[in-house]
């Protein structure tokens, strides 16, 4: 199935049904009146998130949603029905935005949260809601309301636990399919990923968090080099990111800088999160050269890295180890203390299966 993490759509809710102009007039019955109907309500729009979705790509097919209109009165005091709603499933982690693409209107952040988004119109009195004593016979009715109708935008942000971040080639999309289910496309060439990929890490059956693999940034991300910072925001409700660094290029150190550059040239809190660091591709380095580039890592970051290799499996467990504490402490399971060497510790009270 295609990626699509944002669709510009056109919604309008249905006009309210017309009052009915009847008369009573029936044989035997000498005092007949007006008996028209109301019209029903217009059908409203409403937004779910839904489990099980992970893409707009169903609104890049279709782009206009509308609700029906309230059935008209009858006579006999016949009510007009109420319009058919129309209801847009999104998956959870979708935002609603203005025709601006800025204001955020709405944020889908759980499965099962409904909102309306369009208010349909309220169905038009029939003639009999106008009679009284000046005017036993009215010859009008009213109309149903006019709907409502906007220009929308969804755009979807894939809640994650933990994102992955990198240059191009740093290995997340191999790191991705040793560390979950997950089968991403994986090459020797920059930009293999070109939409973000989700995968679920099973440290066992109740240590479960999901992991969220997004294209690799360059230098200049933040002005739309490469392919900008358009899925930065895959990762913006992450835990945390762990950020792989390639092992076997020169600089080690640069790389690192340039990819801190661009989370705090994105803004959105990303340079803040936790960051677990790792060198990666370890299996094609020597015990010295591993020793040098941590020691140059550490230098810059001002912490020890992870050593990790997605091909062999080697530290991958100690790391995904780590981002579920960081994964806890965001759920509320975990607690930091003020001493560094006391680690962690449990929260009492906390979660339990």
């Amino acid at each position: 199935m295609k990626f699509l993490d944002q669709a510009k759509i056109y919604i309008r809710s249905g006009n309210g049904g017309g009052g009915s102009v009847s008369f009573r007039r029936e044989k035997f019955i000498p005092n007949g009146g007006p008996d028209g109907g109301d019209g029903g309500h217009g059908g409203n729009v409403w937004i779910t998130a839904m489990d099980g979705l992970n893409t707009l790509i169903d609104f890049r097919y279709q782009q206009h949603f509308k609700a029906q209109t309230g059935h008209h009165g009858q006579g006999r005091q016949m009510h007009g029905g109420k319009g058919e709603d129309v209801i847009l499933k999104v998956p959870v982690g979708t935002q609603v935005l203005d025709e601006d693409k800025e204001t955020v209107l709405l944020d889908m952040d759980y499965a099962g949260k409904t909102e309306m988004l369009l208010k349909g119109g309220n169905g038009g009195w029939g003639n009999t809601r106008f009679k009284g004593p000046s005017n036993q016979a009215p010859t009008y009715a009213n109309p149903g309301q006019e709907g409502q109708e906007r220009w929308i935008w969804l755009r979807l942000k894939l809640i994650a636990d933990i994102g992955l971040a990198g240059l191009p080639n740093a290995g997340k999309s191999t790191f991705l399919s040793a560390a979950s289910a997950a089968k991403p496309k994986i090459a020797d060439y920059p930009f293999t990923t070109l939409v973000p990929n989700l995968g679920m890490v099973d440290l066992s059956p109740t240590e479960r968090f999901v992991i969220a693999d997004i294209p690799g940034l360059i230098e200049g991300a933040n002005e739309g080099a490469g392919l900008g910072t358009r899925f930065l925001g895959h990762v913006e409700r992450s835990a945390s990111l762990i950020h792989l660094i390639d092992g076997t290029q020169e600089d080690v150190a640069g790389a690192y800088r340039i990819i801190r550059g661009e989370l705090d040239a994105y803004g959105e809190g990303l340079a803040d999160k936790t960051e677990l660091l790792a060198l990666n591709k370890i299996d094609a380095l020597s015990p010295e050269e591993r020793d040098a580039k941590a020691a140059e890592l550490e230098a810059v970051s001002g912490k020890r890295p992870f050593l990790v290799s997605g091909v062999s499996g080697e530290g991958v467990t100690p790391l995904l180890r780590a981002a579920w504490n960081e994964v806890r402490k965001t759920r509320g399971e975990l607690t930091r203390v003020d001493d560094e060497d006391e680690g962690v510790v449990e929260t009492p009270g906390g979660w339990a299966p």
